[in-house]
């Protein structure tokens, strides 16, 4: 029997599993684009089916992405700004950290072996 899968207790990681799926990133991005979009209208940017789509609504609505309204037969979403704020927020904190410690030092950029070996006075 499939043991079912536990909901993290941290909502920042829940916030951040939900839109770690390319699906699901792909419905973000479209509601960031728009005021409210159709559930209907997703199948055109994500190019799956509408049973997949619907899933996928309900994890981000679960994790806090997502509110919607149904009008008539058809549920209108919307992005929630209290989500775009907790995400700003998490990205304000990796920001900070990454301009300090070991996090920046990795964050520099790649350097080619060649030129450091042609780097006057290096032996």
């Amino acid at each position: 029997m499939p043991r079912a899968k536990a909901i993290p207790a941290d909502p920042d990681v829940q916030l951040l599993q939900a839109l770690a799926d390319p699906t699901r990133l792909a419905i973000v991005r479209e509601l960031a684009g728009s005021t409210e979009v159709c559930a209907c209208d997703f199948t055109s940017c994500c190019e799956v089916a509408q049973p997949t789509v619907s899933h996928h609504l309900k994890v981000l609505r679960e994790a806090g992405w997502v509110s919607s309204e149904r009008r008539g037969t058809w549920i209108w979403y919307r992005l929630r700004p209290e989500a775009i704020s907790r995400f700003g927020g998490i990205l304000g904190l990796a920001s900070a950290a990454a301009g300090s410690g070991p996090i920046a030092a990795r964050a520099l950029p790649m350097v080619r072996r060649d030129t450091i070996d042609a780097v006057p006075g290096r032996t």
